[in-house]
């Protein structure tokens, strides 16, 4: 029984202490006035009767009640009910005197001048009570101020006496006998009566309403968020205006919680005075008044919950975790289904009428049910993890956390881990985890329920019915009594709060209250006891975890086969197989990233320990020791599939002898991992073990009690500990207090005892083989013990731990001495905790203390022998390092370092998405030479330990270098390692063996950087290539050709002078000295030395007519250029002297920049308008960047439109040209005159056009032939359509191409068709920067236009260029590598920028198509600018396609019009800031996009593309050094080629390179090289039609890059000759490719390349001098041509393959067909059929396109040759007959007809499918003579008749026959 109310108290306001502002409430009267023994008299209810503050007020508010929450000291929750009502208060009378003797004392304030009329004070009745019966204290409390305030004749002392002794049971039994009924029903003596509805069951919370009104407060997932948020201890404030609503929200939110139940701060209601409790650091559930709000908006860290405002705020430094997944959603439903049924059938057609949720009071049980259902699941099977360390006298319980994540499988899960960790959970093990107790419905729940729920997932019928089945006991508990809800109690009269003249509330007697009190308190006492008994019994644990989980079917469904892979391992190595174990041991290890193979290697292992002891020979041992380890590499610290704990006792049972008497255990080679340095997995373990030695303790207790019952009883065996610990619980109140002493210190001892073994277990575990290396400090793992415990190492020890790596021997003691400090601390920690835990006794415990260091030191000495004899076992062998092929003057710089090459992200490699062995990680060495960085090594995969992996790439594209810190696989050490990054798309990421110091490794970089970054560009691979320093001083040079040195010093000279202040962007160089020049020797064709007089200064500003002799050699050297030859070829001009040139000539070659004084970064000849004079060039120059005027650098041969070339304007230019032609001006400035220069230049250029003379002088295009406008093009699918050829030039085609989209173009990047062109089209347009001309107005009297575009800067390409990298050539592997490799492609934004390129150079070679001629004058004229020349060349004039046209293209617009290759590429030391900038490779890039639409306009091939893009930067030759033609002169490197012949075959110039190689091998050929004349490409240049250059992606792990030719070369061979030597074995014709092993276009060569080779093996057998491929080649084109003229069936467009390769031929038509260039096949594949026969109409049309594709995929003709036979056929009209070979085909339905029988190319088809009739013929004009008329026959298809006549009668018999068959089958 327990009172239902301890305390009354009276409590007022207090005039006394107004001083402040906020009154302050007092304590008036309280009874008992002396404290309750069990139950002191709270502190500070004051505070709580008022939580705003005291204050008062100027009317009178109606009585409030509420129920407020303290907590004492003993976390004892109190329940405060407050009835509050307000009195006046007399404030007119200045002094204070007694009302009716017991009044209060009341005061005014003096200091307000203004009284208001009247004021009124709260007045509060307190309840304090240890029970919650929030509605029986409003009815008493209401009961006693009706009394008072309606003056009812009953004595208010006696009602609070009786309120006072009232005593109710706590919990309700199932006994309902009559006296309990007086007991519930309680009456305080005024005429009422009251029922007490006590829990049947106390453990269950009490939430009537609260939990319903919460949810439609604030909503399912609002109030899912703050359970959440209580469970994992975050802090939570209730906002509300009513107190009563805070109370019930709080009440609710633990109420939710239950089982758990909540422990920290919990107020419900919170005074004004304590707000500063808010910012407590610990977690709380508080309720505050909303009036408060604006003091919590600083809270960075609470959970606000508005219940007003029905919102939950929840700041953003909290993350609140979660339930876990399928939990959530169906918590949520569930909800959904009890708080809103209609949501269920909103949507149906006729919804049933009676759908309501339930009451309030059910709705809030059956919430709370989904809540306990939810617990349950969470927790299920938790007691299968409960260990019991101790029964007697107190049972001792600990959960093991790891193991329930673990066999859940949530240990990834934030929630439970949270919720397992907290304080609510600790106290629900010790609460809950006895094993022998009274249950409730949770417990039923847990242990009987699981099963059902998990049966009755996703069924919400069987779901609801559960829910109410649950809130049906929920309610039952909360209201045992329905029958009796009689109450009556008296209420006040309405409105009697507002009564004038109340009297104040009197003052009670003392003595009678206590008098009242006083004897019930002796009644009880004499009373006897009432004993309730307990119903204790022992808990269920309900099925284990495994029987839950194994729904989940986590188990792979290959593990079967995984499992027998490990079981065959370990029996062959215990059988000494070991071959046989050495080929199943790869499989093993991969095998054990599964959980499955990890136990079974456990259990296995277990089978092969006898008697605690298995002794391997030492082969044994290392597999032994080799699978441990792995089997432990992928466990965590938690270790929560208890794979550690299984291994532990085996680590102490495996070893071997080492030498007589000294014997290694596994445990010394197995250390290296986190779990053994975790605290809480020796726990675990330790009491894992105590409880299963406690079990056996009192198993075998019982065997000697039940001898005689156990044959009976045969499976009673298997008890588990927790149903043995609460039989012993149940019969230890009936022991002997002997018998419980003894079993108390069996047990004792028996923890004592694992204590001690433990201790021993963890010394092997901690303590290092090598005791002079502290490995414990180095491994993180005891970090984060030390961060939950003080640290405890010492600073001195710490530090003599870290200097012990680099000490050698002499401090070996000190050290050792260290490291037993460390553990001896460590175990004493562990030891400490779980014997505090288990109740060891002190002496027990001290006696451990000092055991241990004894332990620990004899553990030490018996290591340090087995160290010492372990040393002296062979070294395990490392692979031989493999040296890696160098080019001819490479040398090696460093010798290789062995290191681990570790996977980057691209996924081939690894193994990866396309299967396969994984290549990587891979052992072998880092070589860096003068010219590469090269790995070469083995996979450490024993299933590709054979095959060799090279990776390399030459110094100079090294872009990025950082150090890293890798865990190479091998061993668990974290090794310093290197990421190299090149721009040749690879990257070496290296791990160097722990064998590499880590100086050398610093050398190793220090290297790298001297040769990536060379003080100047000779020292570069390309010049520094086989010369040792001996050579460099050859004197013989000196004498041998002056003149070259003034040349090139009067050049530099001569350039310097005139140039002075203009050049100011590039650093100068000063010439090389002589001697360092010694191997470029020099034509000595020149006698003269070259003078230079002052006048040449001179000459270069006056108009040259004639050239001085002086300048002739220089001249001869300019001529040889390749702009020179080129400008020959266009016609462009000619280098006579003015009397002889002709003048109708428009362009002529000016000398003017022969000394490259003008612009530095210019070739020496330049085109120029004819009539522009050499001194006005040097004016116009200034008005552009770096001087680069416009040139003229191509000229169409048709339109005669010319294209030029010339960096941005500087600003004064644009604006003198633009903007201030007809604006008034002050004088002639300068800037006037060369404006207007400038403009005669351009007129110059345009006047040069020949159309141009029109009577108007306006470029209107009415003389255009429309002819000349659709010009003959092709758009990118080699379709030539009758599409218009030309662009849509509108007015603002210049806004048009400043926005994205560049043109109005259609979804393929093909321009619109509308608006075709304006009526006048400028004569020339001048493309410009958009930023550069702002502000410029078309002029309409100007003959030109500008075309103002936004390009993109160098800045952004570096940008993009990176982001390509990274994507293509990914530094770390991503979890969803495709999604993530595209995303990163787009963002790198690569494509976007080639697709600019592509458009605004199709859009230019569009204006010079249709004859206007074009000015690209972007940036400085030499980057993007370059670009779109080059490719506007490349697209408009087919001789740039061939391999000599390129070669030349790049020569002039890149090398010698000065694009910045030393720059751009960061060479030297000087560029190194300025980072990589791939100006050149985006060319190349568009180049190869242009290739892949027009595969047939191309001499050369993709390879020759990307091996340009790989050595323009790899520095192997010089061909790309320097910036421009007069770097290049100046070090002498131009005019070298001619006179010097080449002694080694050290090849200077990439072009001499390539037409050797090109000589030897068609690597460079393209095979389908068939242009047609004069084409003009039109690509598409869409995005979606841009494809990723596979020169990104791909590489050959066989041989390294394939770029350099010598390397690769001769290594298949030894290949095959290995496969020959072993004929025995039957010989397989495939091959395995793999994707980035090996060279596909070598192991697997394309069928052409096949063919050559083998005549050229075959040649080279029959001893004659093989002939060039390209000879081949040839003739086999030539003679193709010929048959096709002969037969004059084919266009020379389809002349792709010659006859012998018809195979072929159909292979590359599907090879097209992938390249996305379809509708190429029609053109190149199907001539022989179409010669004969045209598409024809209805069905019949739809079979003949079958039976083309059919003959496309045709291997041979003869497979399918149904009858075959000579016949002679009557050509078409006025043709003679001939013979020819026919061949029936039933497969094809078609009747093919050859020359002869031999011949493989089909003249020509009769489709069946068109044949009409056949019927007998007669002999026409010149039929055969000697055959039978009757042998004559007619075909008649739809298109004409065929006559045919056979040998004799028979035979046409027979063909006719066939053929009828034929046509009837079909």
């Amino acid at each position: 029984m327990a009172r239902l109310a301890d305390y009354f108290v009276l409590v007022g306001y207090d005039p006394g202490k107004r001083g402040s502002g906020d009154g302050q409430g007092q304590i008036l009267q309280r009874f008992p006035e002396k404290d309750w023994e069990d139950n002191p008299f709270p502190q500070g209810i004051e505070l709580f009767c008022q939580p705003s503050g005291w204050q008062l007020f100027t009317e009178r508010n109606p009585p409030s009640f509420f129920v407020a929450v303290l907590t004492d000291i003993n976390s004892e929750r109190h329940y405060c009910a407050c009835f509050t009502f307000w009195e006046a208060v007399e404030s007119t009378q200045p002094q204070s005197h007694p009302r009716n003797g017991e009044g209060e004392e009341e005061e005014e304030e003096p200091s307000s001048p203004v009284q208001p009329a009247q004021l009124f004070a709260p007045k509060s009745l307190v309840l304090v009570s240890r029970l919650d019966h929030a509605e029986v204290f409003r009815n008493s409390l209401g009961l006693i101020y009706t009394i008072y305030v309606d003056g009812l004749s009953v004595s208010l002392e006696n009602v609070i006496g009786n309120l006072l002794t009232c005593t109710i049971p706590i919990t309700g039994g199932a006994q309902l006998d009559a006296d309990d009924e007086a007991a519930r029903t309680i009456s305080l003596g005024a005429g009422d009566r009251q029922v007490i509805q006590t829990p049947i069951n106390d453990s269950l919370p009490v939430s009537s309403c609260s939990v319903a009104l919460l949810f439609r407060q604030l909503g399912i997932t609002n109030v899912l968020y703050l359970f959440c948020a209580a469970l994992t201890e975050h802090k939570i404030l209730f906002l509300s205006s009513s107190y009563q609503r805070l109370t019930d929200a709080c009440r609710a939110l633990l109420a939710l919680m239950f089982p758990l139940k909540y422990s920290f701060t919990y107020v419900p209601i919170l005074p004004a005075q304590l707000l500063e409790v808010l910012s407590t650091p610990t977690p709380f559930i508080i309720g505050v008044h909303s009036i408060f709000q604006s003091e919590t908006q600083e809270l960075l860290d609470v959970v606000i919950a508005d219940l007003d405002g029905g919102t939950v705020n929840v700041p953003e430094c909290v993350h609140i975790s979660l339930l876990p997944e399928p939990l959530l959603q169906q918590t949520r439903e569930a909800l959904s289904m009890v708080l809103d049924p209609e949501l269920e059938v909103a949507d149906l057609a006729f919804p049933p009428s009676t759908i309501s949720a339930a009451s309030l009071k059910m709705q809030d049980k059956e919430i709370r049910a989904v809540f306990l259902r939810l617990f349950a699941q969470l927790l299920q099977g938790y007691r299968w993890c409960l260990h019991i360390i101790r029964i007697h006298p107190e049972p001792v319980i600990r959960f093991h956390k790891a193991a329930f994540l673990g066999q859940r499988g949530l240990t990834e899960d934030d929630f439970l881990t949270k919720v397992l960790e907290g304080m609510a959970f600790a106290g629900f093990v010790t609460e809950r985890g006895a094993p022998y107790r009274s249950i409730d419905l949770f417990d039923e729940l847990v242990a009987y329920e699981v099963k059902r729920m998990r049966a009755e997932e996703g069924n919400k019928q069987k779901i609801l019915r559960h829910i109410k089945e649950l809130a049906e006991k929920l309610y039952k508990n909360e209201n045992p009594y329905p029958a009796v809800t009689m109450h009556k109690v008296q209420k006040p009269t309405e409105g009697c709060h507002l009564r004038l003249h109340q009297k104040p509330f009197p003052r009670l007697d003392e003595g009678t209250v206590q008098w009242i009190i006083d004897q019930a308190t002796a009644k009880l006492q004499t009373a006897p006891p009432a004993v309730k008994a307990e119903k204790k019994c022992m808990v269920p644990s309900g099925p284990p975890i495994a029987a839950i989980m194994e729904r989940n079917g986590n188990a792979l469904a290959n593990s079967a086969r995984r499992l027998e892979v490990v079981r065959n391992c370990i029996s062959y190595v215990f059988e000494n197989k070991m071959l046989e174990a050495k080929k199943l041991f790869p499989a093993v290890l991969r095998a054990m990233k599964g959980r499955a193979a990890r136990h079974c290697l456990t259990q296995e292992l277990n089978l092969h320990v006898q008697q605690n002891r298995a002794v391997l020979d030492h082969q044994q041992f290392d597999f032994i020791i080799r699978m441990m380890n792995c089997c432990l590499q992928d466990c965590t610290a938690m270790d929560e599939h208890g794979i550690a704990a299984a291994l532990l006792p085996l680590v102490t049972a495996f070893c071997r002898k080492l030498s007589p008497g000294i014997t290694q255990f596994a445990y010394s080679c197995v250390q290296e991992h986190v779990v053994w340095t975790n605290i809480q997995f020796w726990e675990a373990m330790f009491y894992c073990d105590v409880q299963n030695h406690i079990r056996a303790l009192y198993l075998d207790n019982n065997e000697e009690n039940h001898t005689d019952e156990e044959n009976t009883e045969g499976p009673q065996e298997a008890k588990s500990a927790l149903e043995i610990a609460s039989e012993q619980l149940r019969l230890w109140p009936t022991m002997s207090r002997e018998k419980q002493q003894e079993l108390i210190q069996k047990e004792e001892s028996t923890v004592f005892s694992q204590a001690i073994h433990y201790a021993n277990r963890m010394s092997y575990l901690l303590l290092p083989l090598d005791t002079s290396k502290n490995r414990l400090l180095r491994s993180s793992g005891l970090g984060d013990v030390e961060s939950v415990s003080n640290s405890f190492v010492t600073n001195s020890i710490a530090g003599s731990v870290a200097e012990s790596y680099d000490t050698e021997s002499g401090f070996e003691d000190a050290e050792s001495s260290d490291v037993a400090n460390y553990v001896v601390r460590f175990i004493n920690r562990f030891v400490d905790k779980v014997c505090t835990e288990s109740g060891v006794t002190n002496e027990h415990l001290k006696g451990l203390h000092v055991m241990i260091p004894d332990i620990v030191q004899m553990h030490i000495e018996t290591l340090d022998a087995v160290h010492r004899e372990s040393k002296r076992l062979p070294p395990i062998q490392k692979p031989k390092l493999l040296r890696p092929n160098l080019l001819v003057g490479e040398e090696c710089v460093m010798e290789g370092l062995r290191v681990y090459l570790m996977p980057d992200g691209r996924e081939e490699a690894a193994g990866g998405n396309i299967g396969g062995p994984p290549l990587l990680p891979a052992e072998g060495a880092i070589f860096l030479t003068t010219y590469r960085i090269i790995f070469k090594g083995t996979p450490t995969d024993p299933l590709v330990g054979e095959q060799v992996v090279i990776r390399s790439f030459p110094i100079a594209s090294l872009t990025k270098e950082k150090k890293i810190n890798i865990q190479a696989q091998v061993d668990q050490f974290i090794q310093e390692g290197l990421q190299l990054r090149s721009c040749t798309f690879q990257l070496l990421k290296i791990a160097f063996d722990e064998e590499v110091a880590s100086d050398s490794a610093e050398v190793f970089r220090k290297h790298l950087h001297k040769l990536r970054y060379p003080q100047h560009v000779r020292g570069t691979f390309a010049f520094t290539v086989g010369q040792s320093p001996k050579q460099a001083m050859q004197p013989k040079a000196k004498e041998k050709n002056p003149s070259l040195r003034t040349l090139s010093k009067n050049l530099v000279k001569n350039a310097k002078k005139t140039i002075g202040r203009q050049y100011v962007t590039r650093k100068k160089y000063t010439p090389p000295t002589w001697e360092q020049r010694s191997s470029q020797h020099f034509p000595e064709d020149n006698e003269d030395e070259i003078s230079v007089s002052e006048e040449m200064d001179r000459s270069t500003l006056t108009p040259t007519t004639t050239i001085k002799p002086s300048d002739k050699m220089t001249i001869n050297h300019l001529v040889e250029r390749a702009c020179c030859r080129d400008y020959q070829r266009m016609g462009l001009g000619t280098l006579s002297s003015s009397l002889t040139r002709s003048k109708n000539e428009p362009f002529r070659i000016s000398t003017v920049n022969r000394m490259y004084a003008i612009c530095r970064s210019y070739p020496g000849l330049l085109i120029v308008p004819q009539s522009i004079q050499d001194n006005t060039i040097q004016r116009i120059s200034r008005c552009y960047r770096q001087n680069r005027f416009p040139v003229v650098c191509w000229r169409n041969s048709r339109t005669k439109a010319v294209l030029l070339r010339s960096g941005g304007l500087h600003g004064k230019g644009v604006v003198g040209l633009f903007k201030s032609q007809n604006a008034p001006t002050a004088g002639p400035s300068q800037t006037d005159s060369t404006s207007l220069e400038q403009e005669k230049y351009l007129q110059a250029v345009i006047n040069s056009m020949p159309h141009y003379a029109d009577a108007s002088g306006r470029n209107t295009l009415s003389g255009f032939t429309s002819a000349h406008m659709s010009s003959s093009g092709k758009w990118g699918s080699i379709r030539a359509s009758g599409r218009m050829s030309s662009y849509a030039l509108n007015m603002e085609i210049g806004s048009r191409l400043a926005g994205k989209d560049l043109l109005g173009a259609q979804h393929n990047g093909t321009p619109s068709e509308a608006s075709f062109l304006r009526q006048h089209r400028a004569s020339l347009y001048i493309i410009g920067d958009k930023s550069q001309l702002k502000g410029v107005k078309p002029d309409p009297l100007q003959h030109w236009e500008v075309v103002p575009i936004e390009v993109f800067d160098v800045r952004q390409v570096k940008a993009s260029f990176k982001k390509l990298m990274k994507a293509c050539v990914p530094g770390c592997p991503s979890n969803d590598p495709s999604v993530a490799y595209l995303r990163s492609l787009e963002e790198s934004e690569w494509l976007s920028q080639i697709h600019k390129i592509l458009q605004i150079s199709v859009l230019v070679v569009e204006l010079l198509d249709t004859g206007s001629s074009v000015l690209v004058s972007l940036e400085d004229g030499w980057d993007i600018t370059t670009q779109v020349v080059s490719l506007v060349q490349l697209l408009s004039d087919p001789y740039y396609r061939t391999l000599e046209g390129f070669r030349l293209l790049v020569e002039k617009e890149w090398l010698s019009f000065g694009h910045r290759f030393s720059h751009r590429g960061a060479q030297t030391l000087a560029g190194q800031s300025s980072g990589f900038a791939p100006i050149f490779l985006q060319f190349l890039d568009c180049v190869h996009q242009i290739h892949l639409q027009f595969p047939m306009e191309f001499e050369f091939s993709q390879y020759y593309l990307k091996f340009l893009s790989y050595h323009y930067i790899s520095n192997r030759f010089r061909t790309f050094l320097l910036d421009s033609d007069y770097e290049r002169i100046e070090l002498g490197l131009l005019y070298e080629e001619k006179g010097e012949r080449k002694s080694q075959q050290v090849y200077k110039s990439i072009w001499d390179y390539i037409d050797r190689l090109n000589k030897k091998a068609p690597i460079f050929f393209n095979y389908m090289y068939a242009p047609e004349d004069g084409e003009v490409l039109r690509p598409y240049s869409n995005i979606s039609n841009l494809k990723v250059w596979d020169y990104y992606t791909e590489e050959t792990l066989s041989e390294g890059p394939s770029y350099d030719w010598e390397l690769t070369q001769g290594q298949p061979e030894h290949v095959e000759e290995a496969d020959r030597q072993d004929t025995s074995a039957p010989q397989t014709k495939r091959k395995i490719i793999w994707p980035c092993y090996d060279n596909r276009s070598r192991v697997e060569p394309d069928a052409i390349s096949k063919l050559l080779e083998e005549l050229h093996n075959l040649e080279m057998e029959l001893g004659q001098v093989p002939e060039r491929w390209k000879d081949t080649w040839d003739k086999v084109k030539a003679s193709q041509r010929t048959e096709a003229r002969q037969e004059g069936s084919r266009t020379p467009s389809s002349l792709l393959m010659s006859s012998s390769l018809s195979h072929h031929r159909r292979s590359l038509g599907v090879y097209l067909q992938e390249s996305g260039v379809g509708s190429t096949l029609n053109l190149s594949l199907d001539s022989d059929t179409s010669s004969t026969s045209t598409p024809s109409s209805g069905k019949q049309g739809g079979r003949k396109s079958t039976s083309t594709l059919y003959s496309q995929f045709q291997m041979s003709e003869s497979e399918n040759r149904s009858y075959e036979g000579s016949l002679y056929k009557k050509g078409a009209f006025m043709k003679p007959w001939k013979p020819r070979w026919f061949v029936l085909d039933k497969t094809k339905h078609q009747l093919r007809y050859y020359d002869s029988r031999m011949d493989t190319e089909c003249k020509g088809v009769i489709d069946l499918a068109e044949v009409e009739s056949i019927t007998p013929g007669t002999p026409t004009m010149g039929a055969p003579k000697t055959v039978d008329e009757k042998a004559f026959f007619d075909l008649k298809t739809t298109k004409r008749v065929y006559n045919f006549c056979a040998q004799d009668v028979q035979l046409a018999q027979q063909w006719i026959d066939r053929i009828q068959s034929c046509l009837s089958d079909a």
